[in-house]
């Protein structure tokens, strides 16, 4: 199914406000389930710690007071007003800033770039400027940072730790939601039952939920925000009851001199609590990384009148209750539920374990998005992605990705067994991705918003020194649970890093052992072999020069397909490439040689079209540039290697105007080329499949063009061979013994245990053939 059209919503002033309140309605169920679960454990984290309990409140009033600032100044205030500011395009999240600052500084970790590729509408459509309105210091920062590798590594490595930690927090997030939620059960059972009767229903939950995904989420997306919509009425309620009926005065704590007395008294263990408060804004980051499935005026509407005052509510419910209970220590311990009416605790409990599910399920389908973009951009083996929807765009399923994720969190639940370990490791997951988030976003600032240097340090500067603070509280805890999220970004850092170096290498050996193109005039137009009918599909990381597999070929077989095509899937530094510019076409050689080079281009968000519609469309493709080969009639882009001309053809459902195939089972054998009422050339000799190429009733094509675009229906007809080189990459000799290790052994695991090209997956086995090579890089 071809989900290339369903692309993010226009600009926020073309939609109605209908629109936008449905959307800001969807995004309460996909965005902000994660957030809205964490008063189940936000308090109970924070008193972990062994703090001493007062008659006065500074503690409670204290934590409270953490709880109203860091919401407002984190979620409300960075990500609502500035960070949302700085989407791609309609898309959000770590790999979105990463790519704008690719394009705006050429800085892209893709080794197959074009200048070509920036002529693509998207490219251009977030206001990139001149080098004339940049400021002096952008300019220099800009410069720098093309000059110097290190600095462009430095960059990737920064982009990389971010998503891995995301990563991360689909494990830890999915373990600490069910289990808090779980926990309410200690209220209606004694401790030595509850013991056996917690984990275990945690871990069904788990295993149900991850069991669950390979359906996808719209079979049941319609629940969600219902869900958690009734799950923050039921908090914000039950804190409305708590302030007027336990302690009115709790607003007083919304001060932010309750957060100095609180320090002031607590100390070191007013410090560590912060690593417990800091979970409060678990979840933020889903406003920007889902920006893509909605809009940014939805996602603001629905935080800020929301989430915002409900999440205040909850809390400000919680510290009333505590306020006159403070001497009771196991208030502390169990948490968000001792603050629950008892007559309505059995309800309330059933609605946090389906809240925490929908949470747990938000973070889950965000894992497996950015799983696929770093994948798309070079960053990660290539895994199976299913669509699970034809209608819904990004969703996606990813076996190997699902599976490893449900052990980890079952590992995780059984392990820790308590919450405290569990928020400690889960509050160092979030407050680095949100150190990442502002580093890259002041390099945003000065290169692609172009604004002055000074605004972009003041922005560094204020929430980089809050976020510090939070960090250093989250990693003194490194031996009490700190280090799972380390362990985890480092083991998926290195893979990530490992198949980007190889792949990096593999490439550029590539470009080193291509074929001159003297070599190919030299052998003429039948290429010094026997040329059968059939289209050879030859798939290359190259772009622009005659692959080496292609030399190997010629060389030792004894015969040719008539048609040879170079085919280069890519991936482009844009969330979209519109079908109208999914191609770019061009020849290899003379036109006697009937050699094409095409080059598929795709966004990291876009879908791959994996059936028979991308052989359709790659051979409307070709027929389209041989009928338009004309300076007038195309746009050619040269390419500085090769002297190619490649011109932009869109896809045969977006280019209505074009060159149309046809194919049926029960036609006769031969036909010219003709239009849609004209037949031309019919031989009844044999019934067997069909093509026919529909042209347009105005074009005007003359013999030499017909004749070509003949062969190529033939071709088809023929059918299609698929070559693909089976690489053996080894680290070349003298190489040192890191890099033997990297390549010899790491990356060549990766590549033996990683999928092929997308559209390979449907290709039947007899129709492909593989040929061995061993790249010494």
């Amino acid at each position: 199914m071809d989900l290339e059209g369903a692309i993010p919503a226009s600009p926020i002033k073309k939609e109605s406000w209908k629109t936008v309140l449905s959307l800001a309605y969807q995004s309460l169920g996909v965005v902000y389930g994660d957030l809205s679960t964490s008063p189940l454990y936000v308090y109970k984290s924070a008193f972990a710690e062994d703090i001493q309990h007062s008659d006065t409140n500074e503690e409670i009033f204290g934590v409270l007071s953490f709880v109203f600032w860091t919401l407002t100044l984190m979620p409300l205030l960075k990500y609502v007003f500035i960070v949302l500011k700085a989407d791609d395009n309609g898309e959000g999240g770590t790999f979105a800033l990463y790519s704008l600052l690719c394009r705006h500084a050429r800085v892209c970790s893709l080794p197959n770039c074009q200048l070509a590729d920036e002529e693509l509408s998207e490219y251009k459509k977030d206001g990139m400027a001149s080098n004339n309105n940049r400021s002096f210091w952008g300019s220099s920062l800009k410069s720098t940072l093309e000059k110097h590798k290190i600095l462009q590594r430095l960059l990737l490595v920064l982009a990389l730790i971010g998503t891995c930690m995301v990563i991360g927090d689909g494990v830890l997030t999915p373990a600490i939601s069910v289990f808090s939620a779980v926990s309410g059960l200690e209220l209606s059972m004694s401790k030595e039952q509850h013991r056996y009767v917690e984990v275990p229903a945690a871990c069904a939950i788990l295993i149900f939920l991850f069991a669950l995904q390979h359906y996808g989420t719209h079979r049941v997306g319609f629940l969600f925000a219902p869900v958690v919509i009734t799950w923050l009425l039921c908090i914000s309620a039950i804190g409305v009851y708590n302030i007027f009926y336990w302690n009115p005065k709790v607003y007083q704590a919304l001060s932010p001199f309750y957060m100095y007395k609180f320090l002031k008294k607590t100390q070191k263990g007013g410090w560590m609590s912060l690593g417990g408060i800091l979970l409060c804004i678990t979840g933020s980051e889903a406003m920007f990384a889902d920006l893509g499935h909605f809009s940014q005026l939805s996602i603001k509407i629905a935080f800020t009148f929301v989430v915002y005052p409900s999440l205040i509510l909850a809390y400000m419910g919680q510290a009333a209750y505590l306020s006159k209970h403070h001497i009771l220590e196991t208030d502390y311990r169990i948490g968000f539920y001792v603050s629950v009416p008892e007559k309505i605790r059995w309800p309330v409990l059933v609605i946090a374990i389906f809240a925490a599910v929908v949470g747990s399920q938000a973070i889950i389908t965000g894992t497996f998005s950015i799983i696929k973009q770093c994948s798309a951009l070079g960053c990660f083996p290539r895994v199976k992605i299913i669509h699970t929807s034809s209608k819904m765009h990004g969703q996606i399923y990813i076996p190997e990705i699902n599976w490893t994720l449900m052990l980890l969190c079952l590992a995780v639940t059984v392990g820790f067994r308590d919450t405290k370990r569990m928020g400690n490791a889960s509050g160092l997951a979030v407050i680095t991705v949100m150190l990442v988030t502002t580093c890259l976003m002041s390099l945003v600032i000065v290169l692609c918003w172009h604004k002055s240097v000074f605004l972009a340090i003041l922005f560094i500067f204020f929430f980089g020194s809050i976020e510090a603070l939070y960090f250093s509280a989250s990693l003194i805890k490194f031996l009490e649970g700190a280090w799972v999220p380390i362990a985890l970004a480092l083991i998926f850092s290195a893979i990530m890093y490992v198949w980007h170096y190889g792949t990096l290498k593999k490439y550029e050996f590539d470009v080193q052992n291509k074929v001159s193109i003297n070599w190919l005039l030299a052998l003429g137009p039948t290429l010094g072999i026997v040329r059968v009918r059939g289209i050879g599909l030859i798939h290359t990381e190259l772009v622009s020069g005659i692959p080496a597999i292609f030399s190997h070929f010629v060389t030792n077989l004894p015969a040719f397909h008539q048609v040879v095509v170079f085919l280069c899937i890519k991936s482009v530094p844009v969330p979209h490439v519109s079908p109208k510019e999914r191609f770019l076409v061009g020849r290899v050689g003379p036109k006697e040689y009937r050699l094409y080079r095409c080059i598929a281009r795709y966004g990291y968000r876009d879908v791959h079209k994996d059936d028979l519609d991308f052989e359709k469309d790659l051979i409307c493709s070709i027929a389209e540039f041989i009928r338009s080969e004309r300076p007038e009639c195309s746009i050619p882009i040269l390419d500085s290697e090769n002297d190619e001309r490649m011109t932009v053809i869109g896809t045969s459902s977006s280019n209505l105007e074009g060159i149309r195939m046809h194919e049926d089972g029960d036609v006769d054998s031969s036909e010219i080329v003709g239009t849609s009422e004209r037949r031309v050339a019919k031989s009844p000799e044999k019934v067997r499949k069909r093509v026919r190429f529909i042209v347009p009733e105005s074009s005007q094509i003359d013999n030499g063009v017909k004749e070509e675009l003949r062969e190529l229906m033939e071709a088809r007809e023929a059918g299609m061979a698929f070559i693909l080189g089976h690489s053996y990459v080894r680290a070349k000799k003298g190489s040192s013994l890191i890099k033997k290790i990297v390549i010899n052994l790491g990356y060549d695991f990766l590549r033996r245990n990683s999928r092929g090209p997308t559209y390979v997956l449907s290709i039947p086995h007899a129709s492909t053939l593989e040929v061995g090579m061993v790249y010494q890089v």
